[in-house]
């Protein structure tokens, strides 16, 4: 009791001490500072679920992200000299940054995002078509936010806070804004430690957010905008008659042996997350790393490509997704989702397939529905249908650090699957082959052992290759028990490499090849990523050896489903026509075709794995021509996309997407998809099965779902079971 009272005492001291502390200017700054700081962390961990902070150092960058945009902020009204202002400025600054927070969190509440500028100058627009404010929950603990400043207007307004007239030196307060700076600084480089090429690649708002606070975020983001817009404001129509002509004179067309072939088809595209071509028909410790595909890769109802290449840049995933979806490239720098995906103006399949053919549209992936700013593009993308992290159950040891397992996010999908109206345009983003390869041992398969090449990192990616595998053999076995197979194209494609170029000497033993004679030319090749559509019926499918890449696949599948693509601006040519050029250009500007590449400025025989240090004339011409082909398709891309052109063009029969008209919240989604099955003429799975549901149909042997069976087992047996 004594102890007790003694610390209430030490308490009491320290408050008065720091009450005392505010009566005067730079007490009362630090008072302000660590208000707003605390508020931030508040809002942090109640509403913001610490940014999904994974380990101890990113919980330290959390906690001190708010302090250098604060301590900065903050600062400045200590130059102002007239009393009253100094205070009232203050409290306006407090004011304004706290209403900025909550917005914030009112927003995300919503959205499960940040707002950003432009979400900021679109608002109205935006409110309106979601009705966020009278679907936002109010919060009791909301009131902790506005607290501190009715306290000290209340002290103020008493006397019992007293102004101080006594000016802070001019040198101090430049001292703590150059502290502000620094700290900003500091955060900014121990960010890119935990996060390297943070500010280039700009992932999403929530690591933004989680690595530099909120602050510095929109700082950036407001950077970001401006400078697009003033690219964009110079950009003029005629700009786009050089893309126009430049699509027309690269327009391959259809090979009649194929244009068709899937016409009318449902069509399913999974994107085999970091999966690269050498996995496909390997074998190690004499096992079949992945089975299931290479059977696919194999069949003759595959269109399957052994010279695929990815194309992407620093966007990685999303530049994939966005190669798919509207055949143009990524940007040279960053990721166009995450810096130009607001607004952006898009043909993309979505759209195409929805316009042309009547075709519904969803995407699945079980990670944040912002990363990588989707919920944005996806929008102006034309997806009708977003089933994002927050529609699964990912519990316990059900997600990676990247989003639900494989297995589990095919298997959950399927009560929102059979709910399509069909013909149906789905996509499946995979997340558990993703580095760092590392999978619970429950999940592995016990009858498969890896190799043993001295690397972690390649031996657990064949663990995890092992594992997707067997996800999509669950999926399609699903997919034949439905009825859903024999109706259902199925596009599958590596989005980018999953073995560090670091690696591939380790790597090079299990590929037959001789470590101390790996080449820069082995690592380009390895850059090939596989291409497998599957099409039940086909027959006269097999393995094309034509060079191509991820540019290409948008214009080969529409061209499969009987969908001219010469109105369209695509810069990729079909990988099945006669008249396509078989140059691979990569975002670095680098090129590859079946003779001759170009990697870093040095030229190499394909034939021969070597490089040409005395080319001929002929062969100098020849590669100056290719470069200059390479270099206008990428500049035509970057123009293209960079300038928003495609805002200019409305080619016939395309109507330009109003993202306004796509609410991805669970309940409105929900709501859709059901109203749409409950139709007379709903042509969806769940319709066409008398409205009873098809998930019983699907078997997976996923550990969780054993569990979670023997859980549910007990908890009926017990009484316990809740909702």
């Amino acid at each position: 009791m004594e102890w007790q009272f003694s610390q209430l005492k030490q308490v009491k001291k320290w408050l008065f001490w720091a009450f005392e502390q505010a009566q005067n200017r730079m007490g009362f700054y630090f008072w302000m500072v660590f208000l707003l700081w605390a508020k931030t962390i508040f809002a942090y961990g109640i509403d913001f679920h610490w940014m999904h902070a994974a380990n101890p150092f990113q919980f330290f960058l959390v906690l001190i992200n708010p302090l250098g945009f604060t301590i900065l902020v903050m600062a400045l009204p200590l130059f102002v000299k007239r009393r009253r202002v100094f205070y009232t400025m203050m409290l306006t600054l407090n004011g304004l940054l706290t209403t900025f927070l909550y917005l914030n969190v009112v927003y995300f509440r919503e959205f499960t995002d940040f707002m950003s500028v432009n979400t900021i100058l679109t608002y109205s627009s935006v409110n309106q078509g979601t009705k966020a404010a009278d679907a936002v929950p109010m919060h009791y603990s909301d009131l902790l936010f506005w607290l501190d400043i009715v306290v000290i207007l209340f002290l103020l307004f008493r006397k019992k806070l007293k102004t101080n007239g006594q000016l802070v030196k001019k040198s101090r307060s430049a001292l703590l804004m150059a502290l502000g700076l620094t700290t900003i600084m500091g955060n900014l480089v121990l960010a890119d430690i935990d996060r390297p090429q943070l500010l280039t690649r700009q992932f999403d708002r929530e690591y933004l957010v989680k690595y530099l606070g909120i602050g510095p975020f929109i700082g950036l983001d407001a950077y970001n905008t401006f400078t697009t817009s003033q690219v964009r404001k110079s950009a003029k129509p005629e700009e786009l008659k050089t893309v126009q002509k430049y699509v027309k004179e690269h327009y391959a067309g259809m090979n009649p042996t194929y244009a068709g072939k899937a016409k009318g088809k449902n069509v399913i595209v999974i994107h085999l997350e970091s999966f690269q071509q050498f996995s496909i028909d390997r074998k190690v410790n004499g096992q079949e790393v992945t089975p299931f595909l290479n059977s696919l890769y194999h069949s003759q109802d595959s269109l399957s490509f052994d010279n695929f290449f990815h194309e992407v840049g620093q966007g990685k995933t999303s530049d994939a997704e966005n190669m798919l979806e509207t055949s143009t490239f990524g940007l040279p720098q960053g990721s166009l989702f995450a810096k130009l995906g607001n607004d952006q103006t898009f043909q993309a399949m979505p759209a195409i397939l929805n316009q042309r053919a009547g075709y519904s549209s969803a995407v699945f992936h079980g990670n944040n529905g912002t990363f990588w700013n989707r919920t944005n593009v996806y929008k102006n993308m034309g997806y009708q249908n977003w089933i994002s992290g927050n529609y699964f159950d990912v519990s316990g040891k059900r997600e990676t650090a990247w989003g639900l397992k494989d297995k589990l996010l095919f298997k959950d999908s399927v009560p929102y699957l059979e709910q399509l109206q069909q013909p149906f345009y789905a996509k499946y983003l995979t997340v558990t082959n993703h580095t760092p390869y590392e999978l619970d041992k429950e999940d592995q398969d016990p009858n498969f052992q890896t190799s043993n090449s001295g690397s972690k990192y390649i031996d657990n990616y064949f663990i995890t290759n092992h594992y997707l595998d067997q996800s999509i053999q669950e999926f399609f076995n699903y997919l034949k028990q439905s009825g859903l197979y024999d109706n259902t194209m199925v596009v599958l494609y590596g989005d980018h490499y999953g073995i560090n170029n670091s690696e591939n000497r380790q790597l090079a033993p299990l590929l037959g090849k001789d470590p101390n004679q790996w080449t820069e030319l082995d690592s380009e090749n390895m850059q090939r990523t596989p291409l497998i559509i599957h099409v039940p019926g086909l027959k006269n499918g097999g393995i094309n050896h034509t060079y191509g890449g991820e540019i290409d696949v948008a214009p080969t599948i529409e061209h499969l489903l009987g969908i001219s693509t010469k109105r369209y601006i695509q810069l990729g040519q079909d990988l099945l026509s006669n008249n396509r050029s078989q140059l691979v250009v990569m975002r670095n500007k680098d090129w590859i075709t079946p003779e001759y590449a170009s990697i870093s400025g040095t030229i190499w025989n394909c034939r021969t794995n070597t490089p040409i240090e005395n080319p001929t004339e002929e062969q100098e011409n020849l590669f100056k021509k290719l470069q200059a082909e390479a270099t206008e398709k990428l500049s035509v891309s970057d123009s293209l996309n960079q300038k928003n052109l495609l805002r200019f063009y409305e080619p016939k029969g395309f109507k330009k997407i109003e993202s306004s008209d796509y609410d991805y919240s669970k309940k409105s989604t929900l709501s859709r998809l059901k109203k749409a099955s409950a139709k007379t003429n709903s042509t969806s799975l769940i319709s066409q099965s008398g409205g009873q549901s098809t998930a019983a149909l699907y078997q997976s042997d996923a550990v969780e779902e054993s569990q979670n069976s023997s859980t549910t087992a007990t908890q009926s047996q017990t009484g316990t079971n809740k909702k």
